[in-house]
């Protein structure tokens, strides 16, 4: 099943927690309060001037969007990451017992079919495909692609098919263990012969098995290739396998495909083990193998089909329910829902089945003990299901409220000064201005740096005249000068590709339009998950 990460908050570039992101003017209003697209011109102080430093302690930032700032529109963002996994074959999924297991541990993602959003600590959420042309002061529109941030890891890396990295997850092994350990005593009453062999065979059977997950996962992966939609890692974990796929496809029938392929791998491969058992004798180790195989491969196709959130067959209902309504997040609560409804059936039918021997147990010697693993893995399907679908609605949400991100709207209005203007000074033009942001500037007015409003709070207020701005300032890179008309995802992009405390906010036409604080965005992120959903 695939699984798909999503767009998360931003965090400041120095990972410390911006809890009090104190502005550096006096005026508590919102991000900003622009007559114009433009900061005021600085105003040199009066030399020999001796006035009393007035109160400039940093005000703390707020919310409140400028009145002359469009609000957010209510159209849909793209889904960070969707995703479906292909669901594995527990400790009772081998021949004889026929109990599948359940989908790998997710990450984020995710709303994970094609992770979710999730918060992006090291750029996790990496960038993609389109290169997007910001508006940078001095600086053409085509402005070089940005760099792309260290690949997250995953496990022990075992190759890159289609350009898509492959992680076997530690857990796989605790898993390959107990598949060895499961499967070999089924030889053991098939092929007594064998004697302490059968482990070898059951170990083959349990990486064959695992192959075919990936197979599984693979399809997902080439569709999403085939709709240009970026695809972060494939994992294979405890439980199954995660296709890591960061956007959500743009229709429903993209959407309907890209769950719809990975199941028909899985009984593409369920069919050709089946033919290739056919002429082989059937107490033999091969065709064990074979008929285990092929009996693995449909569980993990069946299980997934089952029609809800986080399984494959949850996407497919969410596809024809978006289909039917227009409506992409009517079609994830419905399938979350019944999501929901699954884990529960889950958690109380599995014990019961497995005690009747409807899944191939005997029915008659069931002992305690197997009762207790029966239980425990109901259960323990019941909660993977129940939290991807928990998680696939907070998803939905997030992409629903992301348009309400606008760079413009949450920019906070910047007073330009020189490298050698007095600290004192610089936030006394600030307060003049009602501005909250100071930008370091040259004698052309071109911006060099920004003044960190974490380095203000520290200089106590009678050190101030004595303080230059340019001992508080960051250089500004590239990654630092964003357009005013980002918002929703690709703001968070942006902003996750270049980690930083303020960002310089610029017109299309290079000009400055005030200073961008990652602890606005990351409130205005909480703010508007806080809020229901119309």
């Amino acid at each position: 099943m695939d699984v798909s990460g999503g767009s998360g908050q931003p965090r400041s570039g120095n990972d410390e927690p911006a809890e009090h992101p104190a502005g550096p003017t006096a005026p508590a209003t919102g991000p900003t309060d622009h007559p114009g697209p433009g900061p005021a011109r600085p105003q040199p102080p009066t030399p020999g001037q001796d006035r009393p430093e007035p109160s400039a302690t940093p005000a703390p930032a707020q919310d409140t969007p400028h009145p002359d700032r469009p609000t957010a529109d209510d159209e849909p963002a793209r889904q960070p990451e969707t995703g479906t996994r292909p669901v594995t074959t527990g400790t009772d999924d081998t021949p004889g017992t026929g109990t599948p297991a359940a989908p790998g541990d997710s990450t984020p993602q995710a709303d994970p079919h094609h992770r979710a959003p999730r918060p992006a600590p090291h750029a996790e959420h990496t960038d993609h495909a389109e290169h997007r042309s910001l508006a940078h002061s001095g600086i053409a529109k085509g402005a070089p692609p940005r760099p792309r941030p260290k690949e997250p890891g995953g496990g022990i890396l075992m190759g890159r098919p289609f350009g898509v990295p492959v992680y076997v997850a530690p857990s796989w092994f605790l898993v390959a263990a107990l598949i060895t350990w499961v499967f070999g005593g089924q030889l053991d009453r098939v092929l007594p012969e064998l004697g302490a062999a059968r482990y070898l065979v059951s170990l083959f059977f349990a990486v064959a098995f695992y192959a075919s997950v990936l197979v599984h996962e693979l399809a997902h992966t080439v569709a999403a290739i085939r709709f240009k939609l970026p695809v972060r890692r494939i994992q294979l974990q405890f439980f199954g396998g995660v296709s890591e796929i960061e956007k959500e496809a743009e229709t429903p029938g993209r959407e309907f495909v890209l769950a719809f392929v990975g199941p028909l791998l899985s009984l593409v491969l369920a069919g050709l083990f089946y033919l290739a058992m056919k002429p082989v004798e059937p107490g033999t180790v091969l065709g064990v193998l074979l008929a285990g195989l092929m009996v693995s491969n449909l569980i993990v196709a069946i299980f997934n089909l089952l029609p809800g959130l986080p399984l494959d067959g949850g996407r497919m209902l969410r596809a024809v329910v978006w289909k039917l309504s227009g409506k992409p997040m009517t079609g994830t609560v419905a399938a979350a829902w019944v999501g929901r409804a699954l884990a529960v059936s889950v958690l109380i039918g599995l014990p019961l089945l497995n005690q009747s021997g409807a899944l191939g147990g005997s029915g008659e010697d069931t002992g305690g003990m197997d009762t207790v693993t029966d239980a425990l893995l109901a259960a323990i399907l019941a909660a993977i299901i129940w939290t991807g679908a928990g998680n696939s609605l907070r998803m939905a949400r997030l992409r629903e409220h992301l348009p309400e991100l606008r760079a413009r709207t949450l920019t906070r209005r910047a007073v330009p000064v020189e490298t050698d203007t007095p600290l004192s000074e610089a936030l006394r033009r600030a307060n003049a201005a009602g501005a909250r942001a100071l930008v370091i500037v040259d004698a052309d007015g071109h911006p060099l740096s920004l003044v960190r409003e974490a380095a203000i709070v520290g200089v106590p207020e009678h050190r101030r005249p004595w303080v230059a701005v340019s001992g508080l300032a960051q250089d500004l890179t590239d990654g630092m000068r964003v357009s005013a008309e980002l918002s929703g995802e690709e703001l968070l992009d942006t902003l996750r590709a270049t980690p930083a405390t303020e960002y310089l906010v610029v017109e299309e036409s290079g000009e400055i339009y005030g200073v961008l604080s990652a602890a606005d965005v990351e409130r205005a992120f909480v703010k508007a998950m806080a809020r229901p959903t119309p």
